[in-house]
């Protein structure tokens, strides 16, 4: 058995106002996607929770560097701060 792909479409703010529930439900159960215009321009999209790209934790990266920097100072023979290994690195 097919799965049939997810429903997507445009819904106006003022029909998404009166038939919010169902637009709601269809999200949730038929994982359906819907484009919200207001004035027919795009202003917002509405799609399945779990579909949506997970936040970028800034915590992630400057633990990233921090680690980096760490390891550049630990390699032997490098008698250069990861400071200025960082500033070589930009010109």
């Amino acid at each position: 058995m097919k799965k049939k792909p997810p429903k997507t479409g445009e819904i106006g703010i003022r029909e998404l106002k009166s038939r919010a529930s169902e637009v709601v439900r269809a999200v949730k159960e038929e994982r359906a996607r819907y484009v919200v215009t207001q004035r027919g321009k795009p202003v917002a999209v509405i799609v399945p929770l779990d579909a949506m790209p997970p936040e970028k934790d800034e915590k992630d990266g400057w633990e990233n560097l921090l680690a980096i920097r760490e390891k550049l100072s630990r390699e032997k023979g490098n008698k250069k701060s990861s400071l200025e290994i960082l500033s070589e690195m930009r010109r």
